[in-house]
């Protein structure tokens, strides 16, 4: 027993002693799944899935129809017609005027903006779940202080497996993520925040949005 003990501490001794000036190894390649969704198979799983996680999604055919459907969805449910834009392109760009009722801001939260319009990273339709980011673009004040979240997704940012998502955060350029650069943090948001740590209530908002709304656009992000 006390020899392999020593084996074991003479492993770990080995270990930290390695340089720490070696280059870091190379991510495992990722084997694809089989089976894995296309087009309207992978729409309308994810939307299956964000609505089951108490997500609400819309559909809009184009960029251009994402103003109207923000001021119904906020409409709909006697929300105030204030909406902080994230300060990205696939959404400060639209035609935000086209809505005079909306008031509009644009940039990071101080915590008092009633909902948020953000981008995404992508879209994971096995769980439908959002992949965010921080950045100038994309403040995550965004993406958790609002009590409203409404989240812009365009179609070729939806994927099937987090393993996607991942490879489609690796091979962006432009922006936060230009020359291979990673963003500080990357967030992965389920339908809207809950909790039930006390009594086994289960509260919504308890660290995040009340409600998360997704709209997603039958047409590619916008290049800008």
């Amino acid at each position: 027993m006390s020899t392999d003990r020593d084996r074991m501490l003479a492993t770990i001794r080995a270990g930290v002693s390695r340089s720490v000036t070696k280059d870091m190894p190379k991510p495992a390649p990722v084997i694809p799944r089989r089976g894995q969704l296309q087009g309207r198979a992978l729409v309308e799983l994810f939307r299956k899935q964000a609505e089951t996680a108490s997500a609400t999604v819309a559909e809009v055919a184009r960029a251009e129809d994402v103003p109207a459907a923000v001021a119904e969805y906020l409409r709909g449910r006697n929300l105030p017609p204030q909406i902080r834009l994230a300060p990205d392109p696939r959404v400060e760009a639209l035609d935000w005027k086209s809505q005079p009722m909306l008031e509009t801001s644009r940039g990071a939260s101080d915590g008092t903006d009633t909902a948020s319009v953000t981008p995404v990273l992508a879209g994971v339709a096995e769980t439908g779940t959002l992949m965010v980011h921080s950045g100038a673009p994309t403040p995550n004040t965004l993406h958790f202080l609002p009590e409203t979240h409404i989240a812009v997704v365009y179609a070729d940012e939806l994927v099937g497996t987090y393993e996607d998502a991942w490879t489609q955060l690796r091979a962006k350029q432009g922006g936060d993520l230009s020359s291979g650069a990673m963003p500080r943090t990357v967030s992965f948001v389920t339908g809207p925040s809950r909790s039930a740590d006390i009594g086994k209530i289960l509260l919504m908002g308890a660290h995040g949005p009340k409600r998360l709304h997704i709209i997603l656009v039958d047409a590619k992000r916008p290049t800008h």
